[in-house]
């Protein structure tokens, strides 16, 4: 028996291509895919600078949405999923497929009045954030948050998520046309870096009174070490990618008097066992929020799975105002 998936050829095409049917685990369910999201580590899966981690299927996709279509032994045993149940996935990479095998750990309920599109998008960016932002970042309500890049996938859904438990966003766009595109995330504050810098905005919102007490970053570069000294004492800065460059100055100083937590963050490298605690914790104290409409996802496009190419040049060019998403079932 085979499936289709999405596989990269030698000159980095996209080709949907039959792949061997997925064996499920004692521990795994089998889903039949509806809709995976897009996200930047796909680019770089695609380039072959962030493979997937070992035992997971070699193409791109690390969420999706889909129908359990079959439950393994111990998964049975251990869940009270069911054949035919809508579930999203955070997976470790195949998602651009058919169907792919899942820990049944690594589930969770589409939440109620979303439609599958929209629940395909919500695992990795909500994972991320949920990690960085109340795990790592141990953001509390009244506290100020700095989420920058508001324009893409991962800030459409990490501002609305900090908005519902509470606390205050400062967040970076590239222009006032793109600030007006993202006024519906709720940020209480939208740096315009086409004319503003975003340290003085940062110290101008301390002198206000509201110092970042975390921050989630996924540019990194030169705007890091300028930062840092508008943060709040024994702050978090965490860093989770490096779009805007890899190396920054940092006053050693500053980071010393002020007691602020520098860390590097990564999700996909996290265990099973982590990730599906912070899953766990998301249906816990997440999912209420979505079902209120608290918490609404973006997303900017969904495309057929035969327009791949399509879905990845949005996010290279960045156009994307939200999530973008492959439709699977439909092919």
């Amino acid at each position: 028996m085979t499936v289709k998936a999405m596989l990269t050829d030698e000159n980095k095409n996209l080709i949907w291509s039959e792949v061997a049917d997925p064996v499920i685990k004692p521990n795994e369910v089998l889903v039949e895919v509806h809709a995976a999201g897009v996200n930047r580590a796909d680019l770089l899966q695609r380039e072959g600078k962030y493979p997937s981690p070992e035992g997971s299927p070699q193409w791109m996709g690390l969420e999706i949405s889909g129908v359990i279509a079959e439950l393994g032994p111990e998964a049975k045993a251990k869940s009270s999923w069911q054949v035919g149940d809508k579930v999203c996935a955070l997976l470790g990479g195949g998602g651009y497929a058919e169907k792919v095998a899942v820990r049944y750990d690594m589930l969770m309920p589409v939440p109620k009045g979303l439609t599958m599109e929209e629940a395909a998008i919500l695992p990795e960016a909500l994972a991320t954030s949920y990690l960085n932002l109340f795990i790592e970042g141990r953001l509390e309500a009244g506290q100020t948050a700095f989420i920058p890049a508001g324009a893409s996938g991962l800030a459409s859904l990490a501002i609305p998520l900090a908005k519902a438990f509470g606390a205050r966003v400062i967040t970076s766009v590239l222009s006032g046309d793109i600030a007006k595109s993202i006024s519906h995330l709720g940020a209480d504050v939208i740096i315009d870096s086409s004319k503003e810098n975003t340290a003085d905005v940062l110290e101008q919102q301390m002198k206000a009174g509201f110092p970042v007490n975390v921050a989630m970053d996924c540019l990194g570069g030169e705007m890091l070490g300028q930062s840092l000294p508008f943060m709040t004492n024994g702050g978090y800065w965490i860093i989770i990618s490096t779009l805007a460059g890899v190396t920054t100055q940092i006053n050693l100083r500053t980071l010393l008097t002020k007691r602020i937590h520098l860390v590097g963050s990564l999700l996909r490298i996290r265990t099973p066992e982590m990730k599906a605690f912070i899953l766990k914790e998301l249906v816990r104290n997440v999912w209420p929020k979505i079902e209120a409409g608290l918490i609404k996802p973006t997303v900017y496009k969904a495309l057929p799975m035969e327009r791949a190419e399509e879905a990845h040049g949005i996010l290279e060019r960045s156009e994307n105002i939200g999530k973008v998403v492959l439709q699977v079932k439909s092919i």
